[in-house]
């Protein structure tokens, strides 16, 4: 087996991971590189349908991943919806994602007839990409018991949609909002929010 053979195998075997993927950003990147990979294989040794085959893929590619990257912060296309701690399909999401729930907030435990407890979920069109539980502490204080993402956007920060959106906590009379204590991989730094010992703090601006 030559260099070039191998050129071809590796740009197969990284198509076929990509494919492997649950985030949909890693997958389009990988699937991209992959098609690129081929490209020059399939054209070094004419195999011309393939050239072909691999261009309109990375086309496609480039096209959703510009999509998804121009609209990773847009409100328009992410909307986050306040439901009841009660709600049936907030229980539904919460059992169906309980194993990866725990796997990043180790610390969460629902419990939906606690007091002064809110719940939000952000979707995309008709699609739950994230959920965001909170309840209330002393000193105007938002304690944050839950931020977490379905597999699929795991690249992307949906939780921000909640945090930008600051009237849904200072309506209710917060000053701060305090992240999720154990939180594996928290992303809040790039949010606006401070570190504050083991958690991360957003200062909220005055009512106006």
């Amino acid at each position: 087996m030559n260099w070039l053979e191998l050129v071809g195998w590796a740009g197969s075997a990284l198509l076929v991971w990509s494919l492997l993927q649950t985030r949909i950003l890693r997958l389009r990147a990988l699937n991209l590189v992959g098609c690129l990979i081929l490209i020059g294989y399939n054209a070094a040794v004419h195999v011309w349908p393939m050239v072909g085959l691999n261009v309109v893929l990375a086309v496609i590619n480039v096209w959703y991943l510009r999509t998804m990257l121009a609209t990773r912060h847009d409100a328009q296309t992410y909307e986050v919806v306040e439901v009841g701690t009660g709600d049936a399909f907030l229980a539904h999401t919460l059992r169906v994602h309980a194993a990866d729930i725990a796997r990043f907030n180790p610390d969460f435990r629902w419990d939906p007839a606690a007091a002064d407890r809110s719940a939000f979920l952000v979707v995309r069109a008709d699609e739950v990409v994230g959920v965001v539980v909170s309840h209330a502490e002393a000193g105007g204080v938002a304690q944050i018991d839950l931020d977490y993402v379905t597999p699929p956007f795991r690249d992307f920060t949906p939780g921000e949609f909640v945090y930008r959106r600051s009237r849904l906590f200072t309506d209710r009379g917060f000053r701060r909002v305090v992240s999720p204590r154990g939180m594996v991989a928290p992303y809040y730094h790039r949010l606006g929010f401070r570190p504050e010992g083991d958690a991360y703090v957003l200062d909220l601006p005055a009512p106006a």
